[in-house]
């Protein structure tokens, strides 16, 4: 019997049907993807425009411009302030403190703290780095989202059916109405 049922199930893999995939001259995920990687943010823009509902990524774009302008200016005070240690380390080695900012440090407690602030210069480079990909997959993503309709009335209905004379097969039709 188990035989009998495990032959079925690939028999009706086998020959199975499924709908016919329509061949779009512009395919929306691919162009919101562009988009987004041209310009942080207009991916969910198009998205947003060529919504029919309540689907609206406009939200979206206040965020991506606050994840990445973050990142940025942590980058930026990093950098600033490990080119202001490897200065203040390079005028030690030849006259001797300089930068009232870091006159309290001796030169090993300069090493770490440029080290710590580099660090942190090159986390903020993944952040912007991770911000990016982050906002065009969250596009092309939602761009295969656009036409997907979450109706009340789904339905399951399956009976046998003969595939042909001598072929049993199960019929399955989804109702999304």
């Amino acid at each position: 019997m188990k035989l009998l049922a495990v032959l079925l199930i690939l028999l009706c893999i086998r020959l199975g049907f499924s709908q016919d995939v329509v061949n779009d001259s512009v395919i929306p995920y691919k162009k919101a993807a562009i988009l987004s990687a041209c310009i942080p943010g207009a991916g969910q823009i198009y998205n947003s425009i060529h919504t029919s509902g309540r689907k609206n990524a406009f939200w979206k774009v206040p965020l991506i411009a606050a994840g990445i302008g973050g990142t940025t200016y942590l980058l930026l005070q990093n950098q600033r302030l490990v080119s202001s240690i490897k200065t203040e380390y390079d005028q030690r080695m030849v006259t001797g403190p300089s930068n009232p900012l870091w006159i309290d440090y001796d030169n090993l407690a300069l090493v770490s703290l440029y080290d710590q602030y580099a660090r942190q210069r090159d986390l903020a480079i993944l952040g912007i780095g991770a911000v990016y990909v982050f906002q065009i997959l969250d596009a092309a993503v939602e761009a295969h989202f656009l036409h997907f309709d979450v109706s009340k009335d789904l339905s399951l209905t399956i009976r046998p059916s003969m595939l042909s004379q001598h072929v049993l097969g199960m019929h399955a039709t989804f109702s999304l109405r």
